[in-house]
């Protein structure tokens, strides 16, 4: 029931288009940054059964960087739209601090670097009967720090989709298949010719060398 009314809410939000990138107006994002204020870790009430909560704060106060971790539902109908590092990207927007955003699903963890140098992974999946805190470990072990990456503040916009080729359809006409058709036999003739031809010299060639030796 109260994953139905998470669900409602967040559609609600995205159809009216208040779910900011910068404002904490999806739920999870609400409550993910309430709970950070306190640790680092936040578990939607729905994934308490599987989190390993106490592990998971073991994992996230061993990291070499702040981290954030939300243990949230996600998919196509949340506001991101099944983008789940944005989501992990306007979670950092809503927290406003540095750090490495970690998004959690049970099957697969997302996160994203904001304003730290450093690079984060999109995603990582979960090996089978692995716990959060063996998934967040994993995914934390391939986070690299290094000054060569530039602090920039994580993505809080969908990806821009690729726009469709401009170019124009060639409507078929009879006139252009017979010309097709025409200028693929004429290139034929012309091929064969050729062949033909180195054909008629390397037997003139063998000729030749036969006369000569006889």
């Amino acid at each position: 029931m109260r994953r139905l009314v998470l669900l409602l809410l967040a559609t609600v939000f995205a159809l009216t288009g208040t779910a900011r990138a910068a404002t904490p107006t999806d739920p999870r994002v609400a409550a993910a940054t309430a709970a950070w204020a306190k640790q680092g870790l936040y578990v939607d009430p729905d994934f308490v059964s599987i989190a390993d909560g106490n592990e998971m704060l073991r994992v996230i106060s061993a990291a070499k960087m702040p981290v954030y971790v939300a243990v949230v539902p996600t998919g196509d109908w949340f506001p991101e739209k099944d983008d789940a590092t944005l989501l992990a990207g306007r979670l950092a927007a809503a927290n406003g601090k540095p750090g490495v955003y970690v998004v959690m699903d049970g099957d697969t963890t997302y996160g994203v670097a904001h304003e730290v140098a450093a690079y984060a992974p999109d995603d990582t999946w979960r090996e089978k009967d692995e716990t959060l805190s063996a998934q967040l470990s994993a995914y934390l072990s391939n986070v690299e720090l290094d000054a060569r990456y530039s602090p920039e503040p994580a993505r809080t916009e969908p990806v821009p989709t690729e726009p469709e080729s401009s170019y124009p359809d060639e409507r078929f006409t009879v006139g252009k298949a017979i010309g097709n058709g025409l200028g693929g036999g004429a290139l034929g003739m012309i091929g064969g010719g050729i062949l033909a031809g180195l054909v008629l010299i390397v037997a003139a060639i063998a000729a030749r060398r036969r006369k000569g030796t006889s």
